[in-house]
């Protein structure tokens, strides 16, 4: 079925007073954004995110960050900070990004782009080229140019050399040119430095630093939303916050730099390595 305002031309022409002007039509402007919206790479599972359907409970600082997000979607491109995600598996993190990432392109028709961060990394390595690197460009250069980027479960990698140089490149990029990013993080914020399983030891000190005056620091908890057979109501959410202990991530780092840690022999440079070690 044709525009009725265009009649699939993409112009309309618009009449005003004793003149008249011809501008984008809206079935134009809608037809890029859709456009730009596949082009995120936004999972599957998550093509269909938006603040609406997510549902929150009396849980204050969820309500805090679902606030902080749609503040973010209606100021945008004019932000100062983008937004750190921060707490345990299953709560919504992913589901607030994305929705904020979906709605500012179609709304704002901006570029954006959504990365798991362990793919986003394995992506990188298996282009990479030691002579030419010219295929790893490829890849970052999207990222870091997006004007919208969704970094999802930042810290889960394994640390080396390697992943640290090329998450403080994006980072530190972003950082300059003044383009927002969102990020989601299972780990804690502690400022703690011999808490081997933080987030200031897993993404390291120079990231970290980056990452406190570029993004809004939003740390919550919660019922996990995976453990319920069918989409939970906010009663029963609310029900299981109420009930469940505090959650935290399960201890991941391995028992040989825990025993280094309790030796007092603890070093949080990372170990040597090239793409893909």
């Amino acid at each position: 079925m044709s525009c009725p305002h265009c009649h699939d031309t993409g112009w309309r022409t618009i009449a005003r007073d004793d003149a008249s002007r011809v501008e984008r039509c809206v079935c134009w402007r809608q037809s890029v954004a859709q456009t730009m919206l596949a082009t995120a790479k936004i999972p599957p599972r998550y093509r269909t995110c938006d603040l609406e359907s997510f549902v929150t409970y009396e849980n204050e600082r969820l309500l805090r960050a679902v606030a902080r997000a749609r503040r973010f979607i209606d100021a945008f491109p004019v932000v100062d900070k983008g937004l750190l995600l921060i707490g345990p598996p299953g709560i919504g993190k992913t589901h607030i990004a994305v929705a904020v990432l979906r709605q500012v392109v179609l709304e704002k028709g901006v570029r954006g782009l959504y990365y798991d961060t362990r793919h986003l990394l394995s992506t990188i390595r298996s282009t990479y080229n030691p002579v030419t690197r010219t295929s790893e460009v490829d890849i970052l250069r999207p990222v870091m140019d997006a004007e919208l980027l969704v970094l999802d479960d930042l810290g889960a990698e394994r640390p080396t050399d390697w992943v640290e140089e090329t998450m403080n490149l994006i980072v530190n990029t972003r950082y300059n040119d003044r383009r927002p990013t969102i990020f989601t993080s299972n780990y804690e914020d502690t400022p703690d430095p011999e808490e081997l399983d933080s987030l200031l030891v897993r993404v390291g000190f120079r990231m970290y630093s980056r990452l406190r005056e570029m993004c809004e620091f939003l740390e919550y908890s919660g019922p996990d939303y995976r453990g319920f057979e069918f989409t939970p109501s906010s009663e029963e959410l609310s029900s299981a916050w109420k009930t469940q202990p505090r959650r935290r991530l399960p201890v991941r780092t391995s028992v040989r730099a825990r025993a280094q840690l309790k030796r007092g022999k603890a070093d949080l440079g990372w170990t040597g390595g090239k793409a893909g070690g």
